[in-house]
């Protein structure tokens, strides 16, 4: 782990998509989000898979959960999805408090990489998706500070990635001057303005 590695506490912000998923009502599910392929259950199910795969990722537990692509099929929850999402996001924080999680090769969606940017990843992913989610079930969203700073670097940083355009849109254009939370949303290829249909 090198000196400038966030070792960041997910914790603050896998707590805010835990209170963002419980207020998402059964007559949301089938609401658009900004992802354009996933309906509100859709990305909850994406959440849920994603948040084991970096779990498990943090721990090194290396397997089925983290050899899986995100890509393989159009991610859905389960009857229990309601219990399971809190309580793997619970356990997502605890895995990346352990520093060593920050340390040596992992491996999620299939790929392998470092430890420190697996982290950096799901940060990006707990930050950005609570955006989607609150969006498309009209909640306020305020991400943990520190959680979005990371993300913000982390998008940043990959702007000039060739590859970054086989995880990411587009940029969308966001002032200098606008909210942090906007700009992290338009580095990833979101457009900060989306609302659902009417």
């Amino acid at each position: 782990m090198t000196d400038t590695t966030p070792t960041l506490d997910l914790g603050p912000q896998t707590a805010v998509l835990a209170r963002l998923a419980e207020g998402v009502t059964d007559e949301r599910l089938t609401d658009p989000t900004p992802c354009p392929e996933y309906a509100v259950r859709h990305l909850l199910g994406h959440l849920v898979g994603l948040t084991v795969a970096f779990r498990d990722a943090g721990r090194k537990d290396l397997g089925v959960t983290t050899d899986t692509s995100p890509d393989s099929a159009l991610p859905d929850i389960g009857p229990g999805w309601r219990e399971e999402l809190p309580k793997v996001l619970a356990e997502l924080a605890e895995a990346w408090r352990d520093p060593a999680a920050w340390t040596g090769m992992t491996r999620a969606g299939g790929v392998d990489l470092p430890g420190e940017v697996a982290g950096l990843v799901a940060t990006d992913e707990l930050v950005i998706h609570g955006w989607d989610l609150a969006r498309a079930t009209g909640q306020v969203y305020t991400p943990d500070p520190a959680a979005l700073q990371v993300c913000h670097d982390f998008l940043a940083a990959a702007v000039g990635d060739p590859g970054r355009g086989d995880i990411f849109g587009p940029v969308v254009p966001v002032g200098p001057d606008a909210p942090l939370l906007d700009r992290a949303v338009g580095l990833s290829g979101r457009d900060p303005g989306w609302q659902p249909r009417s």
